[in-house]
């Protein structure tokens, strides 16, 4: 495939509607479509789409060359099997999906299209993560004894345009709560430190915001040779993004609000990288610009079906520890274990 002619987005909300402006500003020659989620018809002010769809059916049959799935999350994996189906290109906002069941059942045509997929995981795009990637590579405190991750913003200032709790974060049939709607912090552990092999999770509602899903939770994380705490929150009145790596000569703090990167040492404390006037819509348009190369042929996905997949798997083993008040294993190959027999090895 030459460059794209038509690029298509399924959602109407606030990414959504990020995604149609970036569409716009990397592909000014070709047409942008939407469909809400719902099949809605959209207001002008609400989308800068060139063409605007009611149903899946005639979004598909207008043959994108590729799609972004940015409907609430329940509704991903639907809407992104019907797309794969046409043999569509798409890039799935995260999470994956709001259950491993859901999983279950798509999971066959997913691994038949997986070279199709990408997971919107976004913050692997910032700058200071790409950094933080290096310094981790390059060993840079030596070896990594422990990992302390937390992220916190209060919800209502997220978009205070519109009330927090009609919002998708807020509710939970639209797939809301910390573990799914912080889930960047879990892609980036596994990103930067590879994957853990069991958690133990307190998740709970403090009340405090009138909504049905958890607003805070405190995991631990383990593998033999590493542990990480990581706090996840919807009350903090001033964000807080951060993860600080304890390690044999040093310690690595990586604050993600003010892009920048510090290291501790015996010797003092030195700056090692600095951002802070970044844009951050430039993760988003980086996404958007290596799918495009995923949609040509050109390049494999980056952030895959399968990191989307183990993603999942730790908030499935997160929400069976909260319920049981027990340390609860992480499938270790999810695809694989999600597939019926036919697709294993013999």
């Amino acid at each position: 495939m030459s460059t794209p002619h038509k690029a298509l987005v399924v959602g109407s909300g606030s990414i959504a509607r990020r995604h149609l402006a970036n569409f716009r500003r990397l592909l000014p020659e070709a047409e942008i479509g939407c469909v809400s989620s719902s099949g809605r018809r959209l207001a002008e002010s609400e989308t800068v789409a060139t063409i605007q769809f009611t149903s899946m059916e005639d979004a598909a049959a207008w043959a994108p060359d590729l799609a972004v799935v940015a409907s609430p999350a329940p509704f991903h994996l639907e809407h992104a099997c019907f797309l794969l189906d046409a043999s569509i290109p798409v890039l799935i906002e995260k999470p994956l999906s709001d259950s491993l069941d859901r999983v279950r059942t798509a999971a066959p045509l997913l691994a038949r299209h997986r070279d199709r997929i990408e997971v919107a995981y976004n913050l692997r795009y910032l700058s200071s993560a790409l950094q933080m990637k290096a310094l981790i590579e390059t060993e840079r405190v030596g070896r990594i004894l422990g990992l302390r991750v937390e992220v916190g913003q209060y919800l209502p200032d997220w978009r205070p345009q519109a009330d927090y709790r009609e919002q998708v974060s807020a509710r939970r049939a639209l797939g809301g709560g910390v573990l799914l709607e912080l889930s960047h912090e879990l892609d980036y552990l596994n990103w930067l430190f590879g994957r853990f092999e069991k958690v133990f999770c307190i998740a709970t509602n403090s009340g405090q915001l009138e909504i049905d899903v958890e607003d805070r939770a405190d995991l631990l994380l383990a593998r033999e040779d590493l542990t990480a705490q990581v706090h996840l929150d919807f009350l903090q009145r001033r964000a807080s993004r951060s993860c600080k790596v304890i390690g044999s000569s040093g310690s690595l703090h990586w604050d993600l609000v003010a892009n920048c990167i510090s290291m501790d040492s015996p010797s003092g404390t030195e700056v090692l990288f600095s951002d802070s006037a970044a844009d951050r819509n430039d993760m988003y348009v980086e996404q958007l610009r290596g799918f495009i190369e995923v949609a040509k042929g050109r390049a494999l996905p980056r952030i895959t079906l399968e990191d989307g997949m183990a993603v999942l798997c730790m908030v499935e083993a997160m929400r069976q520890s909260a319920a049981t008040g027990l340390q609860i294993p992480i499938l270790a190959d999810p695809l694989l274990a999600l597939l019926p027999p036919e697709y294993h090895s013999p």
